[in-house]
Formats: C-alpha cells, sequence, structure tokens
C-alpha cells in the first residue's frame, strides 16, 4: 500500500496498517504490478476519499464496494469518475434520485470531489481492483484498513449519515462491533443504484433529503448534493 495516509486519518489508521493482513496487502500489491497487471487506480490516488475529506470533517458517509475497473473510471472516490469519463450506470441513477429526491439538476460530469469536499467520505470496501476484473481484489486486505476508517468515524461521536446501498454494503458495516452500539447516526439503508437492483428499492428511498434534514437537525449544516 504504496499510498501515504493523510494526517488526519494517521492515528486511527496507524494500528490497522501495520496488522499482518494490511501489510500482505502492499507486498501483493507490488507483485501484482511487477507482473504487468493494471491496477486501479493509479498510486497516488487509491487513498483519495481520506485526502479530500478529512476525519473531521466526515457528515456522511457513502460506502462502495470496489473500485470501477474500466479504462480511466477508477479515481479513488466511491462511484465517482474523472471529470469527462462516461457516467456509468450505477452514478446516472444515483444522479437520477438527486433530481426526484431534491428537484435540483446535476451535473454533466461524474465527479463526486466537489461531495467529498463537503465532508461525504466516498469510501469503497477495497480500495484497488485489477483492470477488467471486478471484485478482484477483494478480500486482500484492504478491509482491516476501511474497516478501522468506518472504526474512526463512528469514535467521532459525531452525528453522521451512513448510506449503505446493497448487501454488501450492509455486510461491511456488520463487520465494525462499535457500529452496532452507536445510537446517534442515520442509517439509510437500500438496493444498490445499480441497474440491476435500483428498482427494487433505491429509487424513491430519498436518501439525500434525509441526510441534510438530520445533519441541519443536528446542527452539521447540509450537504450540496
Amino acid at each position: 500500500m504504496s499510498d501515504v495516509v493523510p494526517k488526519s486519518w494517521r492515528p486511527a489508521l496507524e494500528t490497522a496498517i501495520f496488522t499482518r493482513g494490511a501489510r500482505q496487502l502492499g507486498g501483493w500489491l507490488r507483485l501484482e504490478e511487477e507482473s504487468g497487471k493494471t491496477v486501479l487506480p493509479p498510486r497516488g490516488q487509491r487513498l483519495k476519499a481520506l485526502e479530500i475529506t478529512p476525519l473531521e470533517t466526515v457528515r456522511v458517509v457513502i460506502l462502495g464496494q470496489d473500485p470501477y475497473h474500466g479504462p480511466g473510471q477508477a479515481h479513488g472516490l466511491s462511484f465517482s469518475v474523472p471529470s469527462g469519463v462516461q457516467l456509468p450506470p450505477s452514478l446516472r441513477n444515483i444522479y437520477r434520485e438527486v433530481r426526484s429526491d431534491l428537484g435540483v439538476n446535476t451535473p454533466n460530469n461524474g465527479d463526486l470531489t466537489r461531495w467529498a469536499e463537503q465532508g461525504v467520505l466516498l469510501l469503497n470496501a477495497t480500495l484497488t481492483v485489477e483492470a477488467g476484473i471486478a471484485a478482484s481484489h477483494t478480500g486482500r486486505g484492504w478491509e482491516f484498513i476501511t474497516n478501522a476508517c468506518l472504526k474512526a468515524v463512528l469514535e467521532q461521536n459525531k452525528p453522521t449519515v451512513f448510506m449503505l446501498w446493497g448487501s454488501h454494503a450492509q455486510k461491511k458495516v456488520a463487520q465494525v462491533p462499535e457500529f452496532s452500539i452507536s445510537d446517534q447516526n442515520l442509517i439509510l439503508r437500500s438496493a444498490h443504484p445499480s441497474p440491476l437492483s435500483a428498482y427494487r428499492g433505491f429509487f424513491g428511498s430519498r436518501p439525500f433529503s434525509q441526510a441534510n434534514t438530520f445533519l441541519e437537525k443536528h446542527g452539521r449544516g447540509t450537504i450540496k448534493w
């Protein structure tokens, strides 16, 4: 794991980074790259979610599974793609729900950096993937680090919104003991926004207005979605 952990997250992640599983992850990623495989996102972008959203600013967590595996798509933020890259189907559905929920026009690009800069932690459970092979790095050690990220957010004891879209995200938080005992957060569970499941409970779930109502009620402002 060659990327440098941003300063605000270092105390929270220090123990996780030095676990045996995390150390094995770093060595395994080097071997994958040395063998000629393309690992996405590129080095320098794998911890981008933590870089753009310092721990103390987190107000919302949107938990994804793993990075997009298509050319030019992954850039370190869950569900997001760089400006100029065609919108993936899940992101198109997310934008559709934003419009339906809030009645606002959404941008013509898929870069969600503007959300991250407002305290929306766009965290994938697994932070790398082999190009062209979805979920190819699942179970390789990233879970030690991303579980520690979730634990750190919970331990701040600030009212926070967790958007858990799909069974994978919902199972992920179950791995973090602090999650089950925290009672001051808003937990929004729904189907995943992918075309395969969006009509089974994502559309119409109104997570964005619910998040803003909760944050405003608890004195944490609102997100400009």
